[in-house]
């Protein structure tokens, strides 16, 4: 399948800022020759960059988010994501972790706190029928299919030869596909629906036209070569009003996307957080997103 890069990015600098006055306890961070550092020097040095406010902005979303929402977000939908990515990446998982400068663990956070903020935009914006209704027309249930990825429209071709002369799908994922994740399953796909950002937008397209048990009869071209496809299950896309939830759903993953409307949401969750600073010299750590800091 297509590859595309994380959905969830790193959750920024991996030191966090302590807000605890350090005083009495002001550990050391580090000892060298020279001298060492303290906790309260590296929280004093730290709290002055752009990095460093950006970081604990974040915390403190996070803290709030948790607290509001925490109860909503599973760990079953965390760890599901991530089952995603490593289905999505194969053996090349590991390899994206270090690349992008992250643990696993961290990733599973960055996850949970993309839920957790797509959970704010469920409770702050507004959903009526006309914006369900028009997110139906692109709306497909998720659907469930088999795919053999090849090199070439000739391979692809040969295997739908192959098919039309009664050789089982399951049999020739193992002998054609290019991808190592799927073919000793049959070619079998996590489920996906018209949002999903890790199954080409082509192959998207040709399964969402087939009926259980049809394969494409033409070569799907794709930005990595060509599949072809079988539906394993289709479920009936029936009215708007049978998806009301899931139709919300991708309303508010797309408007994770507009900022103004995150910007709003944040603000809004902010400012519903009773944030009170205690460090005087970050009292306007949250200005832009509440109208004045609380001491």
């Amino acid at each position: 399948m297509n590859k595309k890069k994380w959905a969830v990015g790193a959750a920024g600098i991996l030191m966090s800022l302590s807000l605890v006055a350090c005083g009495q306890n002001d550990k050391t961070v580090v000892t060298t020759n020279g001298g060492k550092i303290t906790q309260e020097q590296y929280y004093n040095k730290m709290k002055q960059t752009q990095q460093g406010k950006q970081e604990l902005q974040q915390m403190i979303l996070n803290k709030v988010l948790e607290h509001k929402y925490g109860d909503k977000v599973k760990k079953s939908e965390v760890n599901n994501q991530l089952k995603q990515y490593k289905s999505q990446y194969g053996s090349e998982f590991s390899a994206m972790l270090q690349q992008q400068g992250m643990t696993e663990s961290q990733l599973k956070g960055s996850i949970r706190d993309n839920l957790l903020l797509k959970q704010a935009v469920l409770a702050k914006t507004s959903f009526t029928d006309k914006d369900l209704q028009k997110q139906f027309k692109s709306y497909e249930p998720k659907v469930t299919v088999k795919a053999i990825p090849v090199k070439d429209k000739d391979t692809a071709q040969t295997v739908i030869s192959e098919l039309q002369n009664g050789k089982k799908f399951d049999t020739l994922a193992k002998k054609y596909s290019t991808d190592d994740t799927t073919k000793n399953k049959g070619g079998l796909l996590p489920p996906f629906d018209n949002t999903s950002t890790s199954v080409d937008s082509k192959v998207k397209k040709a399964a969402f036209s087939l009926k259980n048990g049809q394969y494409t009869t033409e070569p799907v071209k794709t930005g990595a070569g060509y599949e072809v496809i079988e539906m394993v299950k289709h479920p009936s896309k029936g009215s708007w009003k049978d998806h009301k939830s899931e139709l919300k759903d991708q309303l508010a993953t797309s408007r994770m996307n507009n900022s103004t409307t995150l910007h709003n949401v944040v603000s809004k969750v902010l400012k519903d957080g009773d944030v009170h600073i205690e460090d005087k010299s970050l009292s306007n750590i949250l200005s832009g997103y509440v109208d004045a800091p609380k001491s």
